[in-house]
């Protein structure tokens, strides 16, 4: 702010000082050459002496038009002596031939004529009934006044040709300048004053609730998500706040979330490898116990820690953006065959039966590992959460362009203003965890990041008590 009051008052000093004459110069010509086109414009009135009048005033000038020989026709001037009233006959007919030679336009510059008159004992004492302009003795009154003379030839309707004279004054403004640099002192010190008080106020009012921000924002760094931002102003702090506060809940959030995870996982951990240990000293320390169900027990789990420790990884490397697509065209329908036989061997003894839907095979572009990935986590998500009724059906659909893809089960549903959090990382729709019958019920998570890798479209059709549809499309 000091900076630009600075600059702003050296402009002030450079043309109000260095400058102004010339400026002022400058203003007085063109202020001449728009009487004249005004001028110009009235010739053919009839009450054209007014008007030339009004424009001698308006512009502050001295005006003559006179003819070819020398008669003044028309003239008016303003509260200064112009030296063209002074001219004589023969003066007004050799300017009027000067600017006739000059393609109709001269210029006649004057120095030290304004308020220089001709000697009266002179004139009385001469024998010359008219005095000759060029041979008056003149008086200066210690003016240095500068005069402007422009003469132009104008052509009324009527075809007569006239010589317009305007005269105009130049005041020498060294006494101005003296006084503007006077104010000019008073002005800069008002205005450092000003711009210190002002860049003070404003740093105050920016400054603020960026330090309440900061401080806040020092407070989640430690851990306090229940901390608020309150920064109010300006619109962008304003907005800068309204997006922190959304941070702090979604870090909240995941906070939880992530809690919740680490305890699932404890848990899901845990249970095999307690299953492992005991089954282990049971087959060391009593004879007999080393049977093949038990050693298929210590397998199984040992599997189970396996996939839960493979999902892990899977969320850790799409999250992170390390994995990358494998596309090729491939069989859909086969892949979806697969999974349920390899589902149907695993859940054979619980009592789960599922279904597959199609009328035809589909090939479609993608990565068919990933994709396989994605059936088999829906049906596992299926299974987990289906209650009595515990049949699943696969279903194979076209929609448009599209192959779609559903799986169904008759579990307990999910809430309307729970659907959209099914998907995120950490979440579990039932807070009292359980043991996943198959998979390791991170499955969800690993589909949404998979799927948005392919750019496919997904969603989940629910209610509650009755089951749900979860589902997604990829080009056929």
């Amino acid at each position: 702010m000091l900076s630009f009051s600075a600059i702003l008052i050296c402009l002030l000093w450079f043309f109000q000082t260095v400058y102004l004459d010339k400026f002022y110069k400058n203003i007085k010509k063109s202020d001449v050459s728009h009487a004249l086109k005004n001028i110009e414009s009235v010739m053919d009135d009839k009450d054209i002496q007014s008007a030339i009048d009004t424009i001698a005033d308006r512009y502050e000038i001295s005006i003559i038009v006179a003819n070819s020989d020398g008669t003044k026709l028309y003239s008016s001037e303003t509260a200064f002596k112009g030296s063209i009233h002074h001219f004589n006959e023969e003066r007004l007919k050799e300017i009027y031939a000067q600017a006739q030679q000059n393609d109709g336009e001269t210029e006649i510059s004057i120095e030290n004529h304004r308020e220089v008159m001709p000697d009266e004992n002179f004139i009385k004492d001469s024998e010359m009934e008219t005095p000759k302009y060029d041979k008056l003795p003149y008086m200066p009154k210690n003016r240095q006044d500068e005069g402007i003379i422009k003469v132009k030839l104008v052509t009324t309707e009527s075809g007569e040709t006239y010589s317009v004279i305007v005269e105009s004054v130049i005041t020498p403004v060294s006494a101005t300048v003296h006084t503007l640099r006077i104010q000019l002192v008073y002005i800069s010190i008002i205005m450092i004053v000003l711009s210190l008080v002002i860049a003070f106020i404003i740093s105050k009012l920016i400054s603020k609730p960026i330090i309440q921000i900061n401080n806040s924002a020092k407070e989640l760094a430690e851990g306090n998500f229940d901390v608020e931002f309150n920064g109010r102003g300006y619109k962008e702090i304003s907005e800068l706040s309204e997006t922190l506060n959304q941070t702090t809940k979604e870090l909240s959030k995941s906070d939880v979330l992530q809690k919740e995870l680490l305890a699932n996982v404890s848990h899901d951990l845990r249970t095999p490898l307690t299953m492992i240990t005991g089954y282990a000293e049971v087959m060391r320390d009593l004879p007999g116990e080393n049977t093949p169900e038990n050693v298929q027990v210590i397998i199984d789990e040992a599997k189970r820690l396996t996939g839960l420790v493979n999902d892990l990884l899977d969320i850790s490397k799409i999250q992170a953006g390390v994995t990358e697509l494998s596309t090729q065209e491939f069989d859909i329908t086969e892949s979806i065959k697969a999974v349920i036989e390899r589902h149907s061997k695993l859940l054979e003894p619980y009592g789960y039966q599922i279904y597959f839907k199609y009328s035809e095979n589909v090939i479609v572009d993608a990565d068919e590992f990933k994709i396989y990935q994605v059936i088999y986590n829906l049906i596992a998500n299926a299974v987990n959460y289906s209650k009595e009724d515990k049949n699943i059906i696969v279903s194979q659909k076209r929609h448009g362009e599209n192959i779609r893809i559903e799986v169904t089960d008759h579990g307990m549903g999910i809430p309307k203003d729970k659907l959209d959090s099914v998907w995120d990382r950490y979440y579990k729709i039932d807070k009292n965890h359980r043991r996943a019958i198959i998979g390791s019920g991170l499955g969800l998570s690993i589909v949404k990041n998979i799927l948005d890798l392919h750019g496919a479209d997904y969603g989940v059709d629910s209610e509650e008590g009755k089951g749900s549809t979860f589902w997604f499309e990829l080009p056929v």
